[in-house]
């Protein structure tokens, strides 16, 4: 599948999502519509194919996801059924608008006996690190939305799945909601898995969490929204600061390790931007066609810059590290810290004097409360993990597509990264608001 700002084609195989048995229990809520099982939402997706002629032609396929939402019959004896939910991952904005979400929807529409609260990460299922469980009632967890971060911690690194199963097991836990980025959702897979391979009952429901906005199929995902809105804080104080001071450069690092979503979309909401640097599009530093010309070009017309910087840009510029984190996540050297140090350099030999103002929000943003669009679309995910999880599926994720909240195989979430498409309507835009040349590649001799 090919989205106008994706890169990637994702072709999606199968969206059937499993069940753990056969849902035969009416369901207890009293009010509003239930959805019907043969209602679909089609995914628009296009094949290229080449036929005899060797002339490429497209091919419509139609493919459709499973609509979220509650169905009339449960698989779990509500009364008896214990939940629970884990953060895993870096911070994001909403992580406590979903799990207060959960709670509430499972307490007051399912009247379920308990939900539990796994400390720190997939590490809170393992006897040995000693983190205690928390009781989540609709009490403890009515006001946490006010507050950035997660009530239950977070982690990064892998977990044996048969440890969490059997800690599930211990804990006669029905339903485990897990919310997390991609790798989250492939140790969720695993889980799935090892529950499988015993013949439990136990059903794995994901939400989708990462700031960058990367993760296949989830548009957006939550905390993006939050997280433009206070980069443009940080941008538009890089601004005033350039401004304020012959040949002045404001330059801001934003968060996107693979993808510069926050920092196109904050560009686009930001006018005073004039460079956005992002992963998808590598870019020479030096030459008459590199960023530094162009940099000048605009220091000399106007007086000064605001270039916005993203962290996974520019490595083709760093000694690779090869190290990797906790989760297994690749380490990025810092090139924001280079481009600084360039910028000054190239500029001074010019004959400038520049005033460069650095500013790095990113924890900032991490860590802040949602805003009101995150705030509603935390919720909607965390009522409609609920009806997946009693109504017996497992082995999704929860998404909006279209316009939809809806039920997407956790294979097809963690097939690959949603990108930029550098040729699309959506970069284009960028670089029209920015007013920054189309490539910053100097010609190959």
């Amino acid at each position: 599948m090919k989205t106008s700002h994706d890169e990637n084609v994702v072709l999606l195989k199968d969206t059937t999502i499993p069940v753990v048995g056969e849902a035969k229990i009416k369901n207890p809520i009293q009010f509003g519509r239930f959805v019907d099982e043969d209602e679909a939402v089609l995914v628009n997706i296009s094949k290229r194919n080449v036929d005899g002629t060797g002339r490429s032609k497209k091919r419509p396929e139609h493919i459709y996801f499973e609509p979220a939402g509650p169905r009339g019959k449960v698989y779990y004896d509500t009364s008896k059924t214990k939940c629970a939910v884990v953060t895993c991952g870096g911070l994001c904005p909403g992580l406590n608008d979903v799990i207060r979400a959960v709670v509430m929807t499972a307490y007051h529409q399912y009247n379920v006996p308990s939900v539990l609260g796994i400390q720190y990460g997939l590490a809170g299922f393992i006897p040995e690190y000693g983190y205690d469980v928390i009781e989540l009632t609709p009490e403890y967890v009515s006001r946490i939305h006010e507050f950035g971060g997660t009530v239950l911690g977070s982690s990064r690194g892998p977990q044996d799945p048969e440890d969490i199963v059997d800690a599930l097991e211990r804990m006669n836990v029905s339903i485990l909601f897990m919310v997390g980025g991609d790798g989250t959702m492939r140790a969720a897979s695993k889980v799935v898995s090892e529950i499988t391979k015993r013949g439990l009952s136990i059903s794995v429901v994901g939400l989708p969490k990462t700031i960058d906005n990367d993760i296949n199929f989830a548009s957006p995902s939550f905390g993006f929204d939050t997280a433009v809105e206070t980069a443009t804080i940080a941008i538009k104080g890089a601004h005033i600061e350039a401004t304020g001071v012959p040949w002045g450069v404001g330059l801001v690092k934003l968060m996107g390790r693979h993808a510069g979503y926050i920092a196109a979309q904050s560009a686009l909401s930001c006018q005073e931007v004039n460079f956005v640097l992002v992963p998808e599009s590598p870019f020479d530093l030096d030459g008459e066609k590199g960023f530094l010309a162009a940099l000048e070009e605009r220091v000399r017309l106007s007086g000064n810059a605001v270039v916005v910087v993203a962290e996974g840009a520019g490595q083709e510029h760093l000694e690779t590290l090869n190290e990797t984190d906790a989760s297994g996540n690749v380490q990025l050297g810092d090139f924001a810290l280079l481009l600084k140090s360039r910028i000054m350099d190239h500029l001074k030999s010019k004959g400038l004097d520049p005033t460069l103002k650095y500013i790095d929000p990113s924890y900032i943003i991490r860590s802040v409360p949602a805003n009101a669009n995150d705030r509603i679309y935390c919720s909607f995910l965390g009522i409609n993990a609920v009806h997946a999880g009693m109504a017996g599926r497992t082995g999704l994720v929860i998404s909006r597509w279209n316009g939809r909240y809806v039920h997407i195989p956790m294979e097809q979430v963690t097939r690959g990264k949603k990108r930029i498409h550098i040729n699309s309507n959506y970069w284009r835009a960028v670089l029209e608001s920015t007013g920054q040349p189309i490539s910053m590649k100097n010609p190959q001799v």
